[in-house]
């Protein structure tokens, strides 16, 4: 029964490339295009055919992590690009997987409640792993988000610091101000904020083990008189302050919370403040995150489409200043993380045993995919109580790149 099943399914959805699938018993499915180079994969297990029927993302990922799913030389990029090729092309799902869907979509919102204690634990299963695993592959910042390419030929560590300038610009700072960083991660925001723009910053976590490798750093820098972290839920933080950022925390805040979040945002600006929201999201209409990735890489995660945000910041009463959508930034980012992490793989301690390699790098390969084939970007949105708190051009935030160009315009 789910041999068949799974042949309907895969003849309907592979129209692009070629898939060639040897089963537990014997069969071998041929889908996709005859002409094409077949790509090749072999299950070992039956019961990875019937949860492959009923939810592919659990079981490709499942299967890949458990070994039940071997891979043609072991390229789990080529997959995710014939994935890729196929997944975002409007194929109708089969009848049988419909309910599924459907049950999931209505659901979505209740598996993004996260009051305080469970926001702690969503951050804990992914953030409050061994230090020693975010060394292998991230920059020597820890910058846990997408880097910003502004030249083709840059390191991963320019790129980060790129990303940092570039926020650092939409937030208009200037020397003594008092910004708030919401999940501030191992602390690189905040410190390049206070040694590089002369500003006071609180970060905010809550993650135990970023949080004691962010105050060594400021310790280290000989800035813990202008930095300081706190163990401490953004619906906790009290105060004003001239500037927040938050790179890569709303990702975990929820559907349910988005109102909470804004309403904050606006009530710690002060009158003539300037936030800036840096986080993965989706284009088109807002679906369901990846089954497997809420299991095992983000529990309680989303990535918003414009229309989650955009009604809940305009009733928090707050401008829209300029938002920005970075496309295939995110993609490039991931890629040279994961080319860290295989190089440095032997490094992980014993614990992160081989089905936790294979996680990991299901996860880069599968947001890469995200990404460079499917509806994924990175989208900043730069926000304030005043209409007149942001200059009325952009012409700030590129000054040698305008002026560079208008050389050449007149030569």
């Amino acid at each position: 029964m789910w041999d068949r099943a799974l042949e309907i399914f895969l003849k309907r959805f592979v129209t692009h490339g070629r898939l060639t699938v040897t089963l537990p018993s014997g069969k071998v499915i041929e889908a996709g295009d005859p002409a094409a180079p077949p790509y090749a994969i072999r299950i070992t297990d039956p019961r990875i055919v019937r949860q492959l029927c009923l939810d592919p993302d659990m079981g490709l990922g499942e299967g890949y992590m458990d070994g039940k799913i071997l891979i043609q030389n072991d390229d789990l990029r080529a997959l995710f690009n014939l994935i890729g090729l196929n997944f975002y092309r409007d194929t109708q799902l089969p009848l049988w997987q419909r309910p599924i869907g459907w049950a999931r979509a209505a659901l979505r919102n209740l598996m993004m409640i996260n009051p305080a204690s469970r926001s702690k634990s969503n951050v804990a299963h992914h953030y409050d792993l061994s230090g020693e695993l975010y060394e292998l592959f991230l920059d020597t910042d820890r910058q846990y988000s997408c880097a910003y390419w502004s030249r083709d030929d840059m390191t991963l560590e320019e790129a980060q610091e790129a990303k940092k300038q570039h926020i650092a610009r939409k937030l208009l700072l200037r020397p003594g101000m008092r910004v708030l960083d919401i999940g501030c991660g191992w602390g690189g925001m905040a410190l390049t904020l206070a040694r590089d723009f002369g500003a006071r910053v609180v970060g905010v976590t809550l993650s135990e083990e970023q949080l004691k490798i962010a105050r060594a750093r400021a310790q280290a820098a000989g800035l813990a008189d202008r930095v300081e972290f706190h163990l401490m839920d953004y619906r906790k933080v009290e105060g004003a302050f001239d500037r927040i950022v938050s790179v890569g925390m709303f990702e975990h805040v929820g559907i349910p919370q988005y109102q909470t979040f804004f309403n904050k945002v606006r009530d710690l600006l002060t009158e003539d403040g300037v936030a800036l929201l840096h986080t993965i999201g989706q284009n088109g209409v807002p679906q369901a995150s990846s089954s497997w990735i809420l299991k095992y890489i983000f529990p309680g995660g989303y990535t918003p489409a414009l229309s989650d945000t955009a009604p809940r910041i305009e009733k928090a009463g707050l401008w829209i200043e300029d938002i920005e959508f970075l496309r295939l930034h995110y993609a490039r980012t991931l890629a040279a993380w994961h080319d860290r992490f295989m190089a440095n793989i032997d490094r992980l301690p014993p614990a992160m045993d081989d089905r936790f390699k294979r996680m990991w790098r299901f996860y880069l390969l599968s947001m890469e995919m995200s990404f460079t084939q499917g509806r994924l970007m990175v989208q900043q949105y730069q926000l304030s109580k005043a209409m007149l708190s942001v200059p009325i051009t952009r012409d700030y935030l590129y000054p040698a790149d305008r002026a560079e160009a208008l050389a050449h315009a007149a030569e």
